[in-house]
């Protein structure tokens, strides 16, 4: 089977990242009408039916490449992974294997500010600026008489008396603003009403159904926003329902921030009202009024609009950056294996270099190595516990060395150093990560062990948000409500860090992937709040990875809540969903759809990580043609000895390297909106631009599974849905970014299943 080495100019590019991208240059994009967007594309027609077999879930990937005449013969060196003939896979139902294309303070505080009103004057003597035009006039936020505008339309109707709005940057962003409320007496938190949203709006939620993770959901109605909503997109279009005419479509953004040491969520209620709920966590930590609670954009192009949005609240708050202003570690580019669903705890030095071998020996050498939990020093404080409770106390064992366990200490295993030297040596892996939790281990660190004595350990019990609870309970948080966290004086984190990570440093590892990040929101009493200490351990972390590895080698796990997101200075990856669970046969299409989903805002922060997958799955080419659209890192977690390679040679280079895309693989603008899951019609295209072309991978996530929120009643029953959809270049945003100023807009698109190549002229759009 032929594998793409990627040559231009006879030189090999082996990493994906492109140039700074060009200006957009939408005066040379065709725009679109509704006749032309609904063709479909058919065998008959210069477009393509997607069709799936009645069998389930199915992936289809295209290229689409901006078109002139040096173009076309070039054109095979523009694709993300090798060519290969149309695959033949046997269909039983429901499975995945009809997948066709390969292609996750102390002491009490009293904030009392002033709100300032909507349209307020900056406070200076300087010359007055001049009133606004009409256009920008338009499109600034507005709360009058109850109304909040945003890009000329209604938002919010009968907003209470209490809430408040107050401009971003009138200059820079003359539709960002600041949504906020007053109280009538100070608390720790608050549950704010601001409005109905008013009527032709439909919205996607990003919202947290468990403490660790998020997933989307869709709907029209405040009623319905779910709890702990971290972003809400919306869209309002013209009265003939068309997105995509001139004009016809305004988007707005509601971002829930960090206002002091405050965290904002959003969520609807019974009286169809859409709410922020402020809050501190911790008892003493209060105020009356939110200033900077709920940040609020508008704009014609949502992934335009979330991009400038979060490089402008990035810019105004100062503690956390844009993706593009962080250094991107380099092992991103290298095909990886990680030991988790190989070996779980069991992990060992012979277990590892026996998977290494075996990838290595069946021509996809893994240059990038995780090695998970079951590496470090932990202790059981609870043998003696009832039986009934013994799979509570699974979580909560804690940390009691900074140095590895008795399997890596041994006659075929001296250290953890022989061991990271001799699988480098040996077997080529060029990055070696070690796995902990942020305070150590799930439980924290035993607070009676000599060696975390230094670091002033206590043993404390998490308080979980009402938000939390009020979606799904975690059986990790259950197991540390009820056995406690052993601690680390968040004055000592950073020597902790340090001690821990130069010791890794020392002997040879190269970075650390850090879980259970989100356990720090319920320990915020007595520590100055949930946002105070996750600010703390944050940037102590940061500058321990600073100090102490080469390049900013640092992947965030179980971190998807705001106080996290909006902390990360320097971090530059972040898993994007829910684990891969290869057991679960009914997650796997949930699993496709909310990492693509997510990285509408977790891929402007970071290089969202989509997880590990086996390779010999029955759902292994599906979750590898998203990996090849993610934009992030390309990695599994095969048991030795099982393997797929033929799904595994479409993804990695002979010398283990990958093509990495541009960008985070999101969600196209039609699909925003609709749910990929449950609704039993949506196709979920997922784009993304590379070097010199751009690729849409479709995909069938309907049948297989349902969302794990709400919980129901009885058990799903996966079933079979065919189902037909519409593909258009106008799919790919910012194709013109690669396209030149001289273009066209005809474009070539090239299927990869089927091989097939199809011309189309620029009034296609």
């Amino acid at each position: 089977m032929p594998r793409l080495l990627r040559r231009v100019n006879g030189n090999r590019r082996r990493r994906f990242r492109a140039p700074p991208p060009a200006r957009s240059r939408s005066s040379h994009r065709p725009t679109a009408s509704p006749r032309d967007r609904s063709r479909s594309l058919s065998s008959s027609s210069p477009s393509f039916a997607f069709r799936t077999s009645p069998s389930g879930p199915h992936a289809q990937i295209l290229y689409l490449i901006r078109s002139s005449p040096f173009d076309l013969s070039d054109m095979a060196l523009t694709r993300l992974m090798s060519p290969r003939p149309p695959c033949s896979l046997p269909l039983p139902s429901p499975s995945y294997k009809n997948i066709s294309g390969c292609c996750c303070h102390r002491g009490r505080r009293l904030l009392v500010r002033r709100a300032m009103p909507v349209a307020s004057q900056h406070l200076s003597t300087a010359t007055p600026l001049p009133p606004p035009s009409p256009q920008r006039q338009q499109m600034m936020a507005r709360l009058e008489h109850g109304s909040l505008m945003v890009g000329g339309r209604e938002l919010l109707a009968r907003a209470p008396p209490n809430v408040t709005l107050r401009p971003a940057d009138a200059e820079a962003a003359p539709g960002a603003a600041f949504l906020g409320a007053r109280a009538a007496a100070p608390s720790s938190r608050h549950v704010f009403p601001v409005g109905t949203l008013a009527s032709g709006w439909r919205w996607l939620s990003l919202f947290r159904f468990k403490i660790w993770w998020m997933v989307p959901a869709t709907g029209a109605g405040a009623a319905t926003v779910p709890a702990e909503t971290q972003m809400m997109l919306l869209e309002s279009r013209d009265e003939e329902g068309s997105a995509a005419a001139e004009g016809g479509a305004v988007y707005a953004l509601m971002l829930p921030a960090l206002d002091g040491d405050f965290r904002v969520s959003l969520q609807g209620s019974p009286e169809n009202e859409l709410q922020f709920c402020l809050e501190s966590g911790d008892p003493e930590v209060q105020t009356m009024e939110a200033v900077d609670a709920v940040f609020i954009n508008s704009g014609d192009n949502p992934f335009k609009l979330m991009k400038e949005s979060i490089k402008l609240l990035s810019k105004i708050k100062g503690n956390f950056k844009h993706i593009g202003d962080k250094e991107i570690p380099a092992n991103l580019d290298w095909f990886g294996w990680c030991t988790w669903d190989a070996f779980y705890k069991a992990v060992n030095p012979a277990g590892i270099e026996e998977g290494l071998k075996s990838l290595r020996e069946g021509g996809v050498p893994p240059r990038f190595l995780i090695i998970d939990d079951g590496w470090q020093e932990t202790v059981d404080e609870f043998e003696e516990v009832d039986e009934t409770l013994r799979e509570q106390t699974m979580f909560a064992q804690r940390l009691t060395d900074l140095k590895e366990n008795h399997k890596f200490r041994g006659e075929t295993c001296k250290n953890l150093g022989d061991l990271v030297k001799r699988i480098k040596e040996k077997h080529g892996v060029k990055y070696v990560y070690m796995w902990h939790a942020l305070l150590g281990y799930w439980g924290g660190v035993q607070v009676t062990s000599d060696v975390m004595k230094k670091y002033n350990p206590k043993l404390v019990y998490p308080v979980q948000s009402p938000g939390n609870v009020a979606n799904l309970r975690d059986i990790a948080m259950d197991s540390l409500e009820k056995f406690g966290v052993g601690i680390i004086d968040p004055d000592k984190i950073f020597e902790f860090y340090s001690d821990q990570h130069s010791y890794l440093s020392s002997v040879g590892v190269d970075g650390v992937k850090v879980d259970v990040q989100n356990v720090l929101e319920t320990l915020g009493h007595g520590f100055g709040g949930r946002v105070a200490v996750t600010q703390k351990y944050q940037q102590a972390l940061e500058e321990s990875i600073a100090q102490n590895f080469k390049r900013n080698n640092l992947i965030c796990c179980m971190s998807h809540n705001s106080d996290c997101i909006f902390s990360a200075l320097k971090s530059a990856v972040a898993r994007a969903s829910e684990d891969f669970m290869p057991r679960e046969p009914t997650l796997q299409t949930l699993h496709i759809a909310s990492v693509s989903f997510n990285s509408i805002l977790l891929g402007e922060i970071f290089i969202p990580d989509w997880d590990m997958f086996h390779s010999k799955h029955e759902s292994a080419e599906f979750h590898g043609a998203a990996r090849a659209l993610s934009g992030g890192g390309v990695y599994v977690s095969d048991k030795p000895g099982v393997h797929d390679f033929s799904v595994l040679k479409k993804l990695v280079l002979p010398d283990g390297s990958i093509l990495r895309a541009r960008y985070a693989g999101r969600p196209a603008r039609d699909c925003l909106f609709n749910d990929p899951v449950m609704d039993g019609k949506s196709l979920l295209k997922i784009w993304n631009l590379n070097n010199f072309s751009g690729v849409i991978g479709v995909f069938n996530c309907q049948g297989a599974g349902q969302w794990v929120w709400p919980v129901k009643d009885i058990d799903y029953v996966p079933t079979s849905i065919n189902i037909t959809g519409h593909l258009s270049p106008s799919d790919l945003e910012s194709l013109e970014e690669i396209a030149g100023d001289n273009w066209s807009g005809e474009t070539a698109v090239y299927a990869f299943n089927s091989c097939k190549f199809r011309w189309l002229p620029a009034s296609f759009y």
